[in-house]
């Protein structure tokens, strides 16, 4: 029988998303067939109702459309151009300088917003013709933009972190402060990528030295940007205040800054950020929702231990199981994005995670730098789409663009999974 409930979850599942279905609604729709051929109490419209409540009934999850709203505000009041000149004043002046301006800025402005897609739309309307006028290749210069902002959703605050802790029930402070160790090998990976295809195209020096008054005032209009980070970092680090509360503070000084010292936040970008925060955030709790109707049938019909059981002997030897998932994950992100991949898999490899001993906090963050890969890869690649409409560029050509830094970003994973130590000691110095 759990076999028989197994399929008709895979097959209704996979149905809905081919004939265009959002995937909430496809989410509800496996749900729901399982429960009605498993029959009993699990049809009951109570218990769905009450699931789908839970899935959305989370304090911790309240940290969601808050770090939402924080990019809206700083993306609406001016931080934007002050990241890219402030990274532009250290790395501007060297062979394919505005490369390493991208990779920098999109770390920084990563360390704001979260999400990799908003992150292109801001940086892309500003970076890539920039990068044109100075004489760059227009898709390599889109290229790399889509690539360097994979890591908005490892830095912390991270959304899909979020998410999956929520889900797994595990700290989302762990999962924030390990995700600075691989924002920073993947920023390493993106400059020496651009190191070597920079020389090759010959790229020259074209950014204007700045004069000493103009690096004074950029570097002291950029340290307000830069300060909310640390503050959140150094809070959630000596215990000051949960993820949650994180959120709230950097609401509260996001609007501090924008209203008051760099005063190009008006009342109406106010209330279009609570408006694009509230529709973004209503996406995503309605896919929770969605998600734990389907996680709690998965869950009565016990499809999680017949795949436990199929994967059993791999439990024995974690790094293989572990290798495994993740491949698992990477091709997943070629058809489905990043939430939902999460709310997906996740309750269905916790009980994998439990066998065979691996710490849920480790394994979700290769868990979500694996996920977010996706977003660069076709033919889904919501990254790449955003890239294409802000760089003006074709698909098609922006893909090859794209494929040196995607290679080296899923060698990346595949170091982290047989060297744990590369995420677990910087953790565990950063932590204290």
């Amino acid at each position: 029988m759990i076999g028989l409930y197994t399929t008709v979850f895979l097959a209704s599942l996979i149905i809905g998303i081919m004939i265009g279905l959002p995937i909430a609604h496809s989410l509800l729709l496996s749900g729901a067939l399982t429960a009605l051929t498993m029959g009993g109490s699990a049809t009951n419209p109570q218990i769905v109702a009450a699931q789908l409540m839970r899935g959305t009934d989370s304090v911790t999850m309240m940290a969601l459309p808050f770090f939402i709203l924080v990019g809206e505000l700083m993306n609406r009041g001016g931080l934007t151009k002050r990241i890219i000149a402030f990274a532009n004043i250290f790395v501007g002046r060297v062979r394919g300088g505005l490369g390493y301006v991208t990779i920098i800025s999109c770390l920084m402005f990563a360390s704001l917003v979260g999400s990799a897609v908003a992150s292109t739309a801001a940086l892309g309307a500003i970076l890539i013709p920039m990068m044109v006028d100075s004489g760059y290749n227009r898709e390599k210069s889109a290229g790399l933009l889509a690539s360097a902002n994979l890591v908005a959703p490892i830095m912390p605050p991270s959304v899909p972190m979020i998410i999956y802790g929520v889900t797994a029930g595990v700290s989302i402070k762990a999962l924030f402060l390990g995700g600075i160790a691989p924002a920073v090998y993947l920023t390493v990976i993106m400059s020496v990528v651009w190191f070597f295809i920079s020389w090759k195209d010959g790229i020259k020096v074209t950014t204007p030295k700045p004069t000493a008054k103009e690096t004074f005032n950029i570097i002291t209009s950029g340290l307000w940007a830069l300060l909310l980070p640390i503050i959140i970092l150094w809070g959630l680090r000596g215990g000051l205040f949960t993820a949650t509360e994180a959120g709230v503070v950097a609401v509260v000084y996001a609007l501090v800054i924008g209203v008051f010292v760099y005063r190009e936040l008006k009342p109406k970008d106010i209330f279009k950020a609570f408006v694009a925060a509230a529709k973004m955030s209503a996406v995503v709790m309605f896919l929770a929702a969605a998600a734990q109707v389907a996680a709690y049938m998965l869950t009565i019909s016990r499809i999680p231990q017949l795949i436990t059981a199929s994967l059993a002997p791999l439990t024995a030897h974690p790094m293989m199981l572990n290798l495994l998932l993740q491949i698992i994950i990477i091709l997943m992100g070629t058809c489905i994005d990043v939430t939902p991949t999460i709310l997906i898999m996740t309750p269905i490899m916790l009980p994998l995670l439990r066998a065979a001993h691996i710490d849920p906090i480790y394994f979700g963050i290769v868990f979500t730098l694996a996920n977010v890969l996706g977003l660069t890869s076709p033919p889904v690649g919501p990254v790449l789409n955003v890239a294409c409409a802000t760089g003006k560029v074709k698909m098609e050509k922006l893909i090859p663009a794209v494929m040196p830094y995607y290679v080296f970003q899923i060698l990346l994973v595949f170091l982290l999974i047989f060297v744990p130590q590369l995420i677990t000691v910087p953790l565990k110095w950063i932590a204290g």
